[in-house]
C-alpha cells in the first residue's frame, strides 16, 4: 500500500521512518458473501464452503506470531458471515496482532458495533462510487446507502473506519464523487485499490493508459491538496505501484529541495512487497504471496505455516531486491521504488509471474 498524504507529510517535514519489520497477512476466513461484486478476486458467493475450522485457525494464528505477522485483514467473501469473528479476532489480538476489518458494511449495525469496535482496530467498508454504479457494481440495489450507514455508524461510534474504492474502467466516473464524499461525511481514510485481473476481476477492463495517469494525477492533486489544506483525510492507493513514480515526479515539482527524501522514503518503503512483507491465506487454508495469486504456495492443512513461509521456490525470488524481471520492468530505473509491480497481473496477462505488468501506465 502507498500510503501517498503520510509520505508527503514525511518528506517535507524531514521525519526519518525506519521500515515495517514484519508481515501483514490478508485472511479471507470465508468465500462466502452477501453480495457479488463484479471485481472479487475470490468470486465469492452465498455458498457456504469447508472453512478452515476453529481449531486450525487456533493454531494457526500462533504460527502466525511465531512468523512475526504483525496484522492480520480480516476479509472474505464478507467475513461478518462468520459466526466465530469476534472470536477469532479476540485471538489474534491477544497473540499480539493487530486486526483490520475489511467489509462491505451491510451487515454492520447497532447490534455488533460495540463488538466490531473491542475487536478491530481499523475498519474498511467498501464504496464504489454513486449510489447507481455502487449498486451495479456490487449487484445489490440499495447497497450504497446500507454501507454509507455503516460508514456513518462506526464515526458516530468513533471507530477508525475509511472508505475502499475499486478503480476501474466503470468506476473511474466516480473518483470526484468519492472524494466528495470523504470531505462531507468527514470519513478520515481513503483507500483507492487498482484492478487485478483474478477471479471475477479478470472479467472487468482495465482503465487505457492515459486514463489511468489522469486519475492518478488527479488522485495526487487531492493528496497535496489535503496536506497544504490541513484536511485530515489519509489518501492510500494499492496494487499498483507505479503510483509512487507518479508521486515521486509530482513531488519533485512542487518540493524540488526535499526530493531526495521522498526518493529515500518511497525506497524504503520498496514497493510490491508480495511474498515479502504480505501474504494471504484463502478460506480453504491456501497460502499464496499476495491475494490474486492464482498458485498457492502451500496449504496450512497439509504442513505448517511456518514451514511454508520459509520455503524455496517462488518466495525466494519474490523476496529478492529489486526482483529480477523480464520486459520493461527488468529494464527500468525506477525498480527499487516499484518492485516490479503486481506479478499476480503479469501471470494473468502473460502467463509468467515475472513478465512485466502490464498495468504499468510509466
Amino acid at each position: 500500500m502507498l500510503r501517498i498524504t503520510e509520505y508527503i507529510k514525511d518528506a517535507v517535514s524531514g521525519k526519518v521512518c525506519r521500515p515495517f519489520n514484519g508481515t501483514i497477512v490478508i485472511w479471507n476466513l470465508t468465500n462466502n458473501c452477501n453480495l457479488s461484486c463484479k471485481h472479487c478476486y475470490a468470486s465469492a458467493n452465498q455458498l457456504k464452503n469447508n472453512g478452515l475450522s476453529r481449531d486450525e485457525i487456533q493454531s494457526l494464528i500462533q504460527q502466525l506470531k511465531q512468523s512475526d505477522v504483525k496484522f492480520a485483514i480480516l476479509s472474505g467473501g464478507e467475513p461478518l458471515l462468520r459466526d466465530d469473528i469476534f472470536d477469532i479476532a479476540c485471538e489474534l489480538k491477544n497473540a499480539g496482532i493487530k486486526t483490520y476489518l475489511s467489509t462491505n458494511g451491510i451487515l454492520v449495525g447497532q447490534h455488533n458495533i460495540d463488538r466490531i469496535k473491542e475487536q478491530f482496530d481499523y475498519i474498511g467498508i467498501s464504496i464504489d462510487g454513486e449510489p447507481e454504479v455502487h449498486d451495479a457494481f456490487r449487484g445489490r440495489i440499495g447497497a450504497f446507502e446500507e454501507s454509507l450507514e455503516a460508514i456513518r455508524l462506526c464515526l458516530k461510534n468513533d471507530l477508525r473506519v475509511g472508505l475502499r474504492f475499486t478503480l476501474t474502467e466503470n468506476t473511474q466516473g466516480s473518483l470526484p464523487f468519492v472524494f466528495e464524499l470523504a470531505e462531507r461525511e468527514g470519513i478520515p481514510k481513503i483507500y483507492i485499490s487498482h484492478l487485478v485481473y483474478s477471479g471475477r476481476g479478470g472479467d472487468l477492463h482495465d482503465l487505457g493508459k492515459e486514463d489511468y495517469k489522469r486519475a492518478v494525477e488527479f488522485i495526487l492533486n487531492k493528496s497535496f491538496e489535503f496536506v497544504d489544506k490541513n484536511i485530515p483525510i489519509d489518501v492510500v492507493t494499492g496494487n499498483n505501484d507505479a503510483d509512487a513514480v507518479m508521486l515521486l515526479n509530482e513531488f519533485k515539482k512542487r518540493y524540488p529541495d526535499a526530493y531526495d527524501r521522498i526518493y529515500e522514503r518511497l525506497k524504503t518503503w520498496g514497493g510490491n512487497q508480495a511474498g515479502k512483507r504480505l501474504l494471504n491465506i484463502d478460506s480453504e487454508g491456501n497460502v499464496k504471496p499476495d491475494p490474486f495469486f492464482s498458485d498457492a504456495v502451500g496449504n496450512v492443512r497439509m504442513e505448517s505455516f511456518c514451514e511454508i513461509w520459509n520455503s524455496n521456490g517462488i518466495l525466494t525470488k519474490l523476496r529478492e531486491y529489486p526482483r529480477r524481471l523480464k520486459g520493461k520492468c527488468g529494464g527500468c530505473a525506477y525498480i527499487e521504488i516499484c518492485n516490479g509491480n503486481s506479478r499476480a497481473r503479469a501471470y494473468a496477462q502473460y502467463g509468467d509471474y515475472f513478465a512485466e505488468d502490464p498495468a504499468c501506465y510509466i
